[in-house]
């Protein structure tokens, strides 16, 4: 049976009744808990008093599972906690035993879903073997049981012939699967046999390596029971220990899965060769020379990627897909508030000045791109939910007539709606003396509507949002989601087609010039590429400030950074070294962006360019205090566009050369190879004169 529709009211009864009678054995919880002000409770055995007490139906929990039952009490605001049980499997050349009911070695699949703890081998006489780690090797992995089982019979498994090797069983998922087989000597031959990353590694002193498929706890349970079948004593077991991941691990293997399958994707369509880089380091910093080129390339490589390889132009670009990239320039008062968050004045309705606390342009960015991740994970039935509750409130605001239309709390306090945007509803409330204005969060409510749970009462809002108290807010929230649940028939629901994941890339040009550790303060942890998604969670300066002071700020995986900065900026100090190890620094030289020569239209000119810009370059690091960071770079040469070479020399890299080479020895000298290099000619003083009149 599925699971029936009964009241928050049935529930508590439920729990009222478990509290009086307790909880049968063969009910006891082995994966999640109900908790409610500190009592845990079996969700199954809930929902099953529950439909007793509602309607009469016999006490049973048969027909839906643990998953079930704890989304359909979620879905009505109980918390809902993961009981951290730990289970042990004891592998025996005979027999595999769980001491989880649910283990089946029809499905070794489910492996998928745990997490190791411990691993060990017992022999008969009670002694105790435990597995000797390489160095680096983590003290316990999916690999840990399979490297064991190699250390206690490796030299049984080394006098096996070639043969005996290569058909001896390793795993089979469920009686119609096909066995996997083979102890392989390398990762190559394992390759030959199953073109896979899914493979355990045990390191021998002494001769080739053994190398076997491994990829879940249970993926290497026939491994060593076969290992205990030919080389064990009676009485030799492997125990192995194990709990449920936690939802946070369940979903962080799924988003790790997504993640690489989308850079995958996107890698082998993009044509620039940067691209990969990026995808492949979350941050990237690109050092070089001025002129080099590094703000164009970092342009080039957003319009790559978010384009899958279509342009390379970022003026190509459609507007929702400029959505997708940012670019801020640092500079030395930069700080925390334009890029984080901070207080900004604000004109109050009264007319007095006020302060309220308004994103910068990084949290705003990364809101955009955390919001396509997140729904680019839901189902279509829950996008379609969310949609149309959206819908439905759109539809709601716009047919009242702000400061007019009347609702009244279940108290019977009227109010009036006076304003609506995208994180707010104000409204106002003329018969409280002591609060007459409220701003209620515009999520709450629509978060209300999306859940398809029934709200009879406030203390249900207060249980939804996981709260111990009500907030003045809740009663007002309860009015206006009756309201707008009044209006929804009249509303028709359309289909949603599933959020396409995409790719967010955030420009920061001059990296160097800021104060870092003043921009970013606490999200030199949520940066790091490590630290992507939840692990990375945070609570910012303001935190307290927050419509729900409980918010973290994190950054998503589908988030991409990249810097630029130049390697001989003297108007700074050196870069933040708790940022260096946060990003990949990639030196950009100046004949490595020499194709933005292209724009230039005259083939000649363009040769003309690449030719004076190779020599001025050559003539620069023969300097002995200079070097490639000092070599001109392409973009300087885009200005022949308006200039003529002769003007570029005078007006723009003479200059820039007499400043690098202040202070050496034969400056003059220097600076008349510069310019032979390059091939500008003093002009005599009468061709002086002569322009002059001109």
């Amino acid at each position: 049976m599925a699971i029936p529709r009964i009241s928050k009211e049935s529930i508590n009864e439920a729990l009222k009744y478990i509290d009086e009678h307790g909880v049968p054995l063969h009910n006891e919880s082995t994966v999640y808990v109900l908790v409610v002000d500190g009592k845990k409770y079996p969700p199954k055995y809930v929902i099953a008093i529950a439909n007793h007490i509602a309607n009469g139906e016999e006490i049973s929990t048969q027909g839906y599972n643990a998953v079930e039952a704890k989304s359909y009490l979620e879905s009505r605001g109980y918390t809902i906690e993961m009981k951290q049980e730990k289970y042990e499997l004891t592998i025996t050349a005979d027999s595999v035993v769980s001491m989880d009911e649910r283990f089946t070695m029809d499905n070794l699949g489910l492996g998928d879903n745990y997490k190791p703890i411990d691993a060990y081998f017992q022999k008969a006489d009670g002694e105790i073997i435990h597995r000797n780690r390489n160095k680096s090797e983590a003290k316990i992995s999916n690999q840990t049981l399979p490297r064991l089982a190699f250390q206690i019979f490796e030299k049984e498994i080394s006098s096996l012939s070639d043969d005996e090797k290569k058909q001896f069983p390793v795993c089979q998922y469920a009686p119609d699967r096909e066995i996997i087989r083979g102890i392989f000597p390398s990762e190559a031959e394992f390759r030959k046999y199953k073109n896979s990353m899914e493979f355990s590694v045990y390191k021998r002193e002494n001769g080739p390596q053994f190398v076997v498929y491994c990829w879940n706890v249970f993926s290497t349970i026939v491994f060593v029971k076969e290992c205990l079948k030919r080389f064990g004593s009676d009485g030799d077991r492997f125990i192995f220990v194990y709990r449920d991941k936690t939802d946070q691990e369940l979903n962080q293997n799924n988003t790790e899965k997504v993640i690489t399958d989308d850079v995958d994707k996107t890698t082998a369509e993009s044509n620039n060769p940067y691209s990969k880089l990026l995808l492949e380091s979350k941050n990237i910093i690109f050092r070089g020379a001025p002129g080099t080129g590094k703000s164009y390339l970092a342009k080039s490589i957003a319009a790559d990627i978010i384009s899958n390889g279509y342009t390379d132009r970022y003026s190509d670009l459609t507007d929702e897909q400029r959505q997708q990239v940012e670019f801020v320039q640092f500079h030395p008062s930069y700080d925390y508030s334009d890029f984080v968050e901070g207080l900004r004045p604000k004109m109050n309705d009264d007319g007095s000045m006020g302060f309220e606390l308004q994103d910068g342009i990084f949290k705003k960015f990364v809101d955009r791109a955390r919001k396509n991740f997140e729904d680019s994970q839901k189902s279509k039935k829950l996008r379609e939910q969310e949609v149309s509750a959206k819908a439905v409130m759109a539809n709601f605001f716009t047919n009242i007539e702000f400061g007019v239309d009347k609702f009244k709390t279940i108290k019977g306090s009227e109010f009036t709606i006076t304003n609506v945007d995208e994180k707010h509803i104000y409204i106002s409330i003329p018969g409280n003396d002591s609060v007459d204005k409220l701003s209620l969060n515009i999520d709450e409510v629509q978060k209300m509507l999306e859940s398809g749970a029934s709200f009879e009462k406030v203390s249900d809002i207060t249980n939804f949002f996981g709260k111990q108290f009500a907030t003045q807010g809740y009663s007002y929230d309860f009015a206006l989601y009756k309201a707008i649940k009044e209006t929804e028939n009249s509303f028709t629901q359309t289909s949603v087609e599933p959020e396409e994941l995409k790719k967010y890339i955030f420009i920061i040009d001059e990296i160097n010039r800021g104060e870092i550790s003043k921009i970013l303060g606490e999200l030199f942890f949520s940066i790091d590429p490590g630290y992507r998604g939840k692990e990375g969670m945070v609570a910012t300066q303001y935190s307290n400030m927050h419509t729900n002071p409980d918010e973290k700020f994190y950054i998503p995986e589908n988030v991409y950074i990249i810097g630029t900065m130049n390697d001989i900026d003297r108007s700074v100090d050196s870069f933040d070294f708790a940022m260096r190890r946060r990003f990949r620094f990639v030196e950009i030289k100046a004949e490595d962006t020499q194709d933005m020569l292209e724009s230039l239209e005259n083939e000649e000119l363009k040769n003309e360019a690449v030719q004076r810009m190779d020599s001025l370059n050559t003539e620069i690091i023969k300097v002995e205090d200079l070097n490639e960071n000092y070599q001109i770079g392409a973009s300087y040469f885009l200005k022949l566009k308006t200039l003529g070479f002769n003007e570029l020399w005078t007006d723009y890299l003479k200059p820039l050369l007499q400043d690098y080479v202040r202070g050496l020895f034969d400056e003059p000298g220097i600076m008349k190879r510069f310019a032979k290099a390059y091939g500008y000619e003093e002009p005599s003083e009468g061709d002086e004169n002569e322009a002059t009149q001109d």
